[in-house]
């Protein structure tokens, strides 16, 4: 072989070498080094920077993922890991980094990892995907090799392109970042770790590094509006990194003022914002692919900044919108509704709060609010004033421009509807001092959503039923309302909320209920015991009772709404709920202990009921997520051991997230023995002096660093009596003043 090797090619000793190693498959361990990445210094990823390389160091992990947001930060934390590995002279034989981006194709994957190979030459580069793959496993095979993959979008096949499968015996690893904690599961990674934005401390630091100290310390004042600034960065590194650097010349108190300004009426116009920051986001926006995911998204900028977002409540707005398929029934809808919300949560475009919740961040905000206004260009479009401070409605150049507007949660007390907004579809006018609401509500031919919820208005004005589009009305906690005379005439209305309205659910308010034959969905409060036909029982899926005092009211009848999701249940005297006629809870559970009658019920509110004593029957709520209990004098524990007897199959609180027990005199027991509580955040007590003990033991609460405990007043927290020592020392640090 020697001699072929001489007489045909004119390489030197050591390209003889290297081309002998290849063809044999045996690398020399670090033939290919590692050189470091360049990386800037971090500020707040450290302990990250640990977990991460401490979890890929693992014998059992050979793949891991890492996820997050845009501009968090990803690929640094990743060059860092990456630059660790050039201080390990003998583990691995190579490490690989690849740079994948949107729309990677496979070939060009092989191709990057074959220069690294050295394996690229005028042979290999006429040679099919198959034959790459075949080469590219023949280097790797037998070898510990790293492969790290930045930034990719969609899982990327392994086997295709040639990398052996990592796995406990060959010890190899394959890690890469993404946007979408979907990506991670399709790789193979079922635990992938999340990075997140940094804590306010960092966030401040690495913003204060990027301003300087000369612009810092020029006037004192500044230091407090940077703060400010840095603050609605909402702890993004991109953010606080491009938006530090815009402000490092600016030494004016006034020009501080005014970026606060920029930032808080429309971010999008600040500088670079448009350039750097929001066109980074939007690819996230742009892999949705779906235009009715697309437009969920957007949706979302409509609510405050960090407004906690009820997830059904959405789901109901998207429904009624029109994202999901009108022709669908409600629960099919609001089923599909729950998948597209999952598809935001794992493309972290949204971020989940506990189970019911999700948040959007501040800068996904404005990137929504971007693109909704075509990139402002259309800044009618979306016209989102939502918890603001105003006092009257907003101005704008072209109101038949506006399609959608929030007004919620400011101090508007009388509007004027503008005859011009004739492709206003959405109007969101919730949580005003509104008292009145202007007949040219008639002039809005195009509205399909309205939400007067918490506010108090006395009257609908006439000229609302001649809206023929209307599909969603939230008249829920208009305490003044006083009449919803004529509203069977919205034969277009699917879901309408009166919870906790002035108006209840009397017989002529059922009458007319009954006339509207689209609707599907119904929040009502009744005060009066009501013989509800089985349609308009099966809609409600939001009830309150209130004021029953003359006679134990039966609830049983809610057993039969299929569609109940919430109860709330205020001043009213009840005997033991019954499940069927003549069968309390218990007794129906002995008999039947497999069939929970309130399959969907996931929040149950009580006050003012001082009838009840236990409420032992929420053993037939398996779905429970919210439990609020207050005022009740004569409740003395929430199960009751001798009821429950025999009943030692069925474990409550397994999906319970929120506990909170407010002024229970007598209250001294939740459970008799400590219970497993996969998803609870929070047990909130306050007022309850005789509850000493909670049902806890070392291993109630997986999440206990997200786990709180708060107790009122704050000394009963030390008052505690603990399963044991090693449970005392679990959750001592979860108590919260």
């Amino acid at each position: 072989m020697g001699c072929c090797f001489s007489v045909q090619f004119s390489f030197d000793d050591q390209t003889l070498v290297r081309i002998f190693n290849f063809l044999c498959g045996n690398i020399n361990r670090n033939s290919f080094g590692v050189e470091e990445r360049p990386t800037q210094p971090t500020i707040g990823q450290e302990e990250m920077l640990e977990k991460a390389w401490n979890r890929l160091m693992e014998d059992r992990v050979g793949i891991m993922g890492l996820h997050g947001m845009g501009g968090v930060g990803k690929t640094t934390l990743f060059k860092k890991i990456h630059n660790k590995f050039a201080k390990m002279s003998s583990r691995f034989d190579i490490v690989i980094w690849i740079v994948v981006s949107k729309g990677a194709k496979l070939s060009k994957l092989q191709e990057d990892i074959a220069e690294k190979l050295h394996l690229c030459d005028d042979l290999w580069k006429n040679k099919n995907e198959s034959d790459k793959a075949t080469d590219i496993h023949r280097v790797l095979k037998g070898k510990r090799f790293v492969l790290m993959l930045d930034d990719i979008w969609e899982k990327v096949d392994l086997e295709a392109i040639g990398v052996p499968y990592p796995s406990e015996v060959n010890k190899c690893k394959v890690a890469f970042t993404t946007r979408d904690q979907k990506v991670c599961g399709e790789m193979g990674d079922h635990k992938p770790m999340q990075v997140k934005c940094l804590e306010p401390e960092d966030a401040w630091e690495l913003f204060k590094n990027k301003v300087g100290d000369n612009t810092l310390r020029s006037d004192p004042v500044i230091v407090e509006l940077a703060r400010e600034v840095a603050q609605k960065c909402r702890g993004l590194p991109l953010a606080l990194s491009v938006i530090g650097e815009t402000m490092a010349s600016k030494t004016m108190v006034q020009e501080w003022e005014h970026a606060i300004d920029v930032l808080t009426r429309s971010a999008a116009e600040f500088s670079n914002m448009g350039n750097k920051i929001l066109p980074i986001l939007k690819y996230s926006y742009d892999s949705l692919g779906d235009e009715h995911i697309k437009s969920c998204f957007l949706y979302c900028a409509l609510f405050p900044e960090d407004d906690e977002i009820y997830n059904e409540k959405l789901i109901d707005y998207w429904i009624c919108e029109g994202f999901i398929g009108e022709d669908q029934v409600i629960k099919r809808a609001r089923n599909k509704g729950y998948e597209m919300l999952g598809t935001l949560t794992l493309a972290n475009l949204l971020t989940k709060v506990g189970t019911e919740h999700v948040v959007m961040h501040d800068v996904v905000r404005e990137m929504a609010l971007w693109i909704a206004s075509d990139f402002g260009k259309q800044k009618e479009n979306f016209v989102v004033r939502a918890r603001v401070g105003l006092h009257e409605r907003p101005e704008a150049k072209d109101w038949g421009a506006v399609r959608r507007m929030s007004l919620m949660d400011n101090h508007i007390e009388e509007i004027t509807c503008e005859s011009k907004c004739s492709e206003l579809t959405t109007l969101f006018l919730q949580s005003n001092q509104l008292k009145n609401l202007s007949e040219q509500i008639s002039g809005l031919v195009s509205l399909q959503f309205l939400d007067l919820s918490n506010t108090s208005i006395k009257q609908l004005p006439v000229g609302l039923k001649k809206l023929k589009k209307l599909t969603f009305l939230n008249l829920a906690y208009t305490v003044r309302l006083c009449s919803i005379s004529g509203i069977s005439r919205l034969l277009s209305l699917r879901l309408l909320r009166l919870l906790g309205s002035k108006v209840h659910g009397d017989a002529s308010v059922l009458k007319e209920l009954q006339k509207l034959q689209n609707l599907q969905h119904l929040a009502i409060t009744l005060s009066a015991e009501l013989s509800l036909n089985q349609r308009l029982a099966n809609l409600i899926s939001i009830l309150g009772i209130e004021g029953f005092l003359q006679k134990p009211f039966d609830l049983s009848f809610l057993a039969s709404m299929e569609n109940l999701s919430s109860l709330w249940v205020k001043n009213s005297y009840f005997s033991e709920i019954k499940c069927r006629e003549s069968e309390t809870a218990s007794s129906y559970l002995r008999i039947n202990p497999k069939i929970p009658c309130f399959t969907n019920l996931s929040r149950l509110g009580l006050s003012k009921c001082h009838s009840i004593k236990d409420l032992t029957w929420i053993l037939f709520a398996p779905n429970l997520v919210y439990l609020y209990i207050e005022d009740s004098r004569e409740v003395g524990e929430i199960i009751n051991k001798e009821k429950a007897t025999n009943l030692t199959s069925i474990t409550p609180f397994l999906k319970l997230e929120r506990l909170i027990l407010y002024n229970l005199p007598k209250l001294e027991s939740i459970y008799w023995s400590p219970l497993h509580f996969p998803r609870l955040l929070i047990i909130h007590v306050l007022d309850c002096p005789k509850l000493r003990k909670l049902p806890l033991n070392a291993t109630s609460v997986p999440l206990v660093e997200e786990f709180q405990i708060r107790m009122y007043p704050p000394g009963l927290g030390n008052e505690l009596e603990w399963e044991d020592e090693d449970t005392k020392n679990r959750f001592v640090l979860s108590i919260k003043k």
